[in-house]
C-alpha cells in the first residue's frame, strides 16, 4: 500500500494499492489538471530525485523548499518559538537531512497549515516528530485527502498557539489563515500569509486571488474582510508562500496600502 502524491499540487493521499482516479484539489477551479493529465509519485520515489533546501530568512525563521521545483513550489517555514518550534505550511517531502536538522534544533511542537494547497505530506511530517498536532481550519476540512490522529480542525476566527496566533481570513479558501508571531523581527512581529495574500514581485505590496493560476479575483467585500482580520495585529515583515516573496519592513502599512489599491481597481475607481 502506498500514500500516493499528486505531482501537480503535491498533496499526499491516504494509503491505496493504486493511484487515485483523480486529485480533487487539482480539479477545483483554484488549481488545474495539466494538459498531459494527472501524474503520481510517492515519498520514496520523490526522495531519489529531490531534497529539501533550507534558507535562514531572519533570526528564528528558516524557509524550507523542495529542490528541484516540485508541485506548487511553495516554501514552508520553521519558526523558533518561545514555547516550542512551529512548522508553518508544509512540503510533500521530508528528507533525512531535514529530520536530523530539526531534531538538533529542538524538534517540532506544532504544525500549522494555511489552506488545502499546502496540506502536502503534513501527516508524514507530524509522524516524524511523535505525532505533533496539526492545525487546519474546520472550514477547509472537506479538502483533506489523508487523515491522521494528529489532525485538529479548529473553529472560530483565531487560534492561540502559545504566543503565536492563527487568524482565519477566508478568501482564497473559506478557512484560509495567516500566522502572527509577535516576538519575531526584534519584537516588531512577523506575519506568515500562505496564499491568503500574495507578496508581489516588487516586494512592496500584496494582492489577493481566489485562484492564482487561473486568475480569478476576490470581490471587494472579501478583501475588506481579510484586511479587518489582520490589521488588529502589528507586523514588520510579511512572509509569502514563495521564495523571495518577503516584505521586510512596514508590513502593516503595506497591507493597508495594498487593500486600498486592490479595491480601487476592482471597483473601477480612478487611481
Amino acid at each position: 500500500m502506498t500514500c500516493f502524491i499528486c505531482v501537480t499540487c503535491g498533496t499526499q493521499f491516504s494509503e491505496s494499492s493504486e493511484p487515485p482516479a483523480a486529485c480533487p484539489i487539482c480539479q477545483d477551479d483554484r488549481q488545474f489538471v495539466p494538459k498531459a493529465g494527472q501524474e503520481w509519485t510517492d515519498s520514496a520515489e520523490l526522495s531519489q530525485t529531490h531534497s529539501v533546501i533550507w534558507n535562514e530568512e531572519a533570526r528564528g525563521i528558516h524557509s524550507l523548499q523542495i529542490s528541484p521545483h516540485f508541485g506548487i513550489g511553495q516554501r514552508a517555514f520553521f519558526i523558533e518559538g518561545p514555547g516550542g518550534n512551529i512548522l508553518w505550511d508544509c512540503l510533500s517531502l521530508i528528507d533525512e537531512a531535514s529530520k536530523d536538522r530539526i531534531s538538533a534544533m529542538g524538534g517540532l511542537s506544532v504544525i500549522a497549515i494555511s489552506h488545502p494547497h499546502f496540506y502536502s505530506s503534513m501527516i508524514e511530517w507530524s509522524e516524524a516528530y511523535g505525532d505533533v498536532p496539526i492545525h487546519i481550519h474546520a472550514d477547509d476540512g472537506g479538502w483533506l485527502q489523508r487523515s491522521g490522529a494528529a489532525l485538529t480542525c479548529w473553529t472560530g476566527e483565531t487560534l492561540q498557539l502559545d504566543r503565536a496566533t492563527m487568524v482565519r481570513c477566508g478568501g482564497h479558501f473559506a478557512g484560509s489563515s495567516v500566522l502572527h508571531c509577535p516576538w519575531l523581527e526584534g519584537g516588531r512581529g512577523a506575519l506568515f500569509v500562505g496564499d491568503t495574500m500574495q507578496v508581489t514581485m516588487d516586494r512592496n505590496w500584496v494582492s489577493f486571488m481566489r485562484s492564482y493560476p487561473n486568475l480569478i479575483p476576490l470581490d471587494a467585500r472579501t478583501v475588506k474582510g481579510i484586511s479587518d482580520a489582520v490589521l488588529p495585529y502589528r507586523f514588520e515583515a510579511i512572509y509569502g508562500a514563495f521564495p523571495g516573496r518577503t516584505i521586510e519592513s512596514n508590513g502593516t502599512r503595506a497591507v493597508e496600502r495594498s487593500v486600498e489599491r486592490y479595491l480601487t481597481a476592482i471597483e473601477g475607481r480612478a487611481p
